[in-house]
């Protein structure tokens, strides 16, 4: 009998191994891609000359995200307190660790693979440097982005990563950041906001007379596909980050977690658009797809903890809050051509100030702990290496080359070559 018990562990220890395992991996699948829908949504809120370029800058920068991670990322964030760079992968990922635990059943039998873990953690990596790119769209020199991408991916991301997930200060503090809004969002918008701050701004967005010019996007339906593809994305940059679905305790949290995200994106997708109905007596498109993007920025720092109904109020607040933020950043002369600072920067702050409302084990004193170290941390080696670049091979295409659109001065083909290019 009692061989007959220890087989039954044994086999249904292998079970819930596989079911974490696989849920984990579907996760990472759905998180990567997002980085579709930061493509699409980006290629359609960018003129028709710079479609091609901000194209190849997502499908470039994911692979140096996950080519850097490999390389040093993942052992900085989660191998030890020392760190280091270029260690034995295998080690790392390559090996199965605890594999006669999982086998035998025992209490301290991993709960998932280590290679559906830096899988999962790689493609976060990704969105982050995704956020990058929009804000400094139409006027940034490809090869000195995807330079600074390398830097981003490899060493600034995974040092402030590695103060929370992976055990450090942060999280000794108690600050608390469930999927990342502070972590990965507002890590993506500070790194973006040294950036656009040292390239300056799009030829004609800013007249002398502090006139503010619109530079409308070329395709809208393909940046609302993008933002779809984004919201269906986060169930699993969310649903993923509970790390565990096999018991009926995690299901539950899973499914708690899904309705919260959802209901926070519909809520601030529902605000922006009523606020900017308000403001300007029309319904305006872009608002409403960067209000249901910052409801799910704003849920993702806890998307366990609230209700329903006050995730759709969390993803409201986080929907009026972007309105007001791409206002601002333009009176103050700041371009971000997709307003991924105030999406994932503005809203990702806002995230985490509301985490303690709702969790109990969390303080607005760590909360803010971690804004300011987060923010510091990924800004100001961001802005240094900005400027080293800017120094050392520029960051900006020329006026003539802005004029004639990046993607002939960058990539030497049109993305709808069948229109003529009028260079506005």
């Amino acid at each position: 009998m009692e061989e007959l018990l220890n087989s039954t562990a044994g086999d249904l220890a292998q079970l819930k191994y596989a079911v974490d395992t696989f849920y984990f991996l579907i996760c990472g699948a759905l998180v990567m891609w997002m980085a579709a829908g930061f493509a699409m949504l980006e290629a359609g809120l960018v003129r028709a000359k710079n479609t091609t370029e901000i194209l190849t800058k997502n499908i470039a920068l994911y692979a140096i995200a996950c080519t850097m991670y490999l390389i040093c990322g993942y052992f900085i964030m989660y191998s030890s307190d020392a760190g280091g760079i270029l260690p034995n992968i295998g080690a790392l990922i390559g090996d199965e660790n605890g594999v006669d635990a999982v086998l035998a059943g025992g209490d301290d039998a991993p709960y998932y693979s280590s290679r559906s873990d830096f899988f999962f953690q790689v493609v976060f990596v990704a969105t982050a440097m995704s956020i990058v790119s929009g804000a400094v769209a139409e006027r940034m020199k490809l090869w000195a982005f995807l330079a600074f991408a390398v830097v981003m991916t490899g060493f600034i991301y995974p040092v402030e990563g590695y103060w929370t997930w992976g055990g450090g200060f942060l999280s000794e503090a108690g600050f608390s950041d469930f999927a990342g809004s502070g972590i990965v969002h507002m890590a993506g918008a500070s790194a973006a906001l040294a950036g656009v701050l040292v390239l300056g701004a799009r030829k004609g967005k800013y007249g002398k007379n502090g006139s503010i010019n619109a530079i409308p996007g070329a395709n809208l339906p393909l940046a609302t596909l993008g933002t779809f593809v984004l919201w269906l994305g986060w169930f699993g940059f969310n649903g993923g980050s509970q790390l565990k679905l096999s018991t009926v305790e995690d299901a539950n949290s899973v499914a708690q977690v899904f309705v919260n995200t959802n209901a926070a994106a519909a809520g601030g997708c529902i605000a922006a658009l009523i606020f900017a109905r308000l403001l300007f007596k029309k319904a305006d498109l872009t608002m409403a797809l960067n209000g249901a993007l910052a409801g799910l920025v704003a849920i993702t720092a806890d998307p366990l903890s609230p209700t329903a109904v006050s995730s759709t109020i969390i993803g409201a607040i986080g929907g009026v809050l972007v309105v007001f933020s791409i206002l601002t950043l333009d009176k103050i002369r700041i371009d971000d051509p997709v307003g991924a600072i105030s999406v994932h920067g503005v809203v990702g702050i806002w995230g985490l100030l509301v985490v303690p409302f709702n969790n109990a084990d969390a303080t607005f004193g760590a909360q803010l702990l971690g804004i300011v170290s987060i923010f510091g941390w990924v800004f100001c080696a961001s802005l240094v290496v900005w400027f080293i670049l800017k120094a050392v091979m520029g960051l900006r295409i020329s006026e003539e080359e802005e004029y004639e659109g990046a993607d002939i001065a960058e990539c030497g083909m049109e993305a709808y070559p069948e229109f003529k290019s009028t260079g506005k």
